[in-house]
């Protein structure tokens, strides 16, 4: 009974109280889950694996974010189910059991901040606090149709959270509806005062859209019909995103296969950036964690296995290229969007797969997922995924992102946007595509 109670979500649960109860407080009166990546005082880290939780000491200090939060005034309430070594979108782990999508049961969650996303979900807490290297924010939001954000890379500190790939590793938050996602950015975020500014353009790239496999018009009318009655259509830019990236970031042609070329279902250069983004992981994660795994040789689940082993065997091939791509890819996408352009993504491609679907019938999905992932990863742009309400019973999202370092003006444009989002979502709702 107790995983019905929770949702599974929860590693343990305790209670740390705000450094203050002043009602002046931004987060007074709230509560949050962490991840159980991020350090608490007193707790073992535990990185989602049996195996890391019983060769590792309890923490010391607990990380500056979680701190930060407890300033601001919110309680902590525990910490959450994630995925082993923070390896999988996918949000199943064998060892703690699957947290519990509440929107869909049957299907996955979302990984690898699967708890922290479900805890938010399911209102066991207002907000939580989860880790976006990949996707392990944004995907676990769309598939549970919460608000998510990965901000700028490098913005809010990672310091007492254990590191996947540093050159992609943020920390991200969850919330019910973008108010308090905002609030919470306000705590974390370095520059958090912008005021509401009107974006200059909001770019929708038709090709990302056509990785859908749900009817395009169910995402892209929902935002450009709120974003006219904001602020007008002139507003609204359609691009091709695959091609303007070909042209523009010269050093991924190394990443350019035949085989990205001939698959119907993905952009060749969004998959080439994929490629290079998931080179770079292997290369970071197995300076991060490989003598531990050679060391101890953790049991670990389907599919995290593979790609942990995987990583073991990465060399340095390519390397200079990934740090000089990331780089150009950014400058490019900062003259695409201007001084507050916004681009339009799919979170993810699809609805969120069954339960304990074999990870080989995943591929695909996994490919056109990270082509759409990789794009505020490689850049370190900010990124919010926003719930779009069911289509067919199942959660659709769609994503927002803002040049580096633009994360207060993306959430205070979602905060804007979304009660206009929410009447196009009643009117989609009830129109069939």
């Amino acid at each position: 009974m107790a995983k019905a109670s929770n949702y599974g979500a929860f590693m343990e649960r305790f209670i740390l109280q705000p450094s203050s109860s002043s009602h002046e407080l931004p987060l007074n009166g709230l509560t949050f889950a962490v991840k159980d990546i991020f350090d608490v005082d007193g707790y073992v880290t535990g990185f989602g694996n049996p195996d890391w939780a019983r060769t590792h000491q309890a923490a010391m200090l607990t990380a500056p974010s979680v701190l930060a939060v407890l300033k601001g005034g919110a309680t902590c309430v525990g910490k959450t189910v994630m995925d082993e070594m923070a390896y999988s979108i996918n949000g199943e782990n064998k060892h703690y059991g699957t947290p519990t999508n509440p929107q869909a049961p049957d299907r996955v969650p979302g990984g690898s901040s699967s708890g922290s996303a479900v805890a938010v979900g399911a209102m066991l807490v207002d907000f939580s606090l989860g880790t976006d290297t990949g996707g392990s924010v944004r995907v676990p939001a769309s598939y549970c149709g919460i608000f998510g954000i990965r901000p700028s890379h490098g913005v809010v500190s990672t310091t007492g959270v254990i590191p996947m790939a540093q050159s992609f590793d943020t920390v991200g938050w969850f919330a019910r509806d973008p108010e308090i996602l905002n609030r919470v950015g306000h705590v974390l975020l370095p520059f958090p005062d912008v005021n509401p500014v009107k974006p200059s353009q909001i770019i929708i790239p038709e090709d990302c859209f056509r990785l859908l496999s749900i009817p395009i018009d169910r995402v892209t009318q929902v935002l450009i019909k709120s974003v006219e009655k904001l602020f007008g259509s002139d507003i609204v830019k359609h691009v091709s995103l695959g091609d303007y990236v070909e042209d523009k970031v010269t050093s991924l042609k190394p990443f350019m296969s035949k085989e990205n070329q001939t698959q119907e279902y993905n952009i060749p250069s969004l998959a080439a950036l994929s490629t290079a983004m998931r080179l770079l992981q292997r290369y970071e994660f197995k300076n991060n964690h490989g003598e531990w795994v050679r060391e101890v040789q953790p049991d670990l689940g389907p599919g995290i296995r593979e790609r942990v082993w995987e990583a073991l065997g990465t060399t340095d091939e390519k390397i200079d290229v990934c740090q000089s791509l990331k780089t150009e890819f950014r400058s490019a996408l900062t003259d695409l969007l201007g001084d507050s352009g916004v681009l339009v993504l799919p979170t993810v491609p699809g609805p969120p797969p069954k339960l304990q679907t074999d990870p080989t019938t995943l591929e695909s999905f996994r490919a056109r997922a990270f082509s759409l992932l990789s794009i505020a990863g490689v850049s370190g742009f900010c990124q919010v995924s926003i719930p779009l309400g069911l289509y067919d019973n199942l959660p659709v999202a769609v994503s927002l992102l803002a040049k580096h370092g633009s994360d207060g003006f993306l959430l205070n444009l979602v905060q804007t946007l979304y009660g206009s989002i929410k009447e196009q979502v009643e009117v989609a709702e009830k129109t069939s595509y």
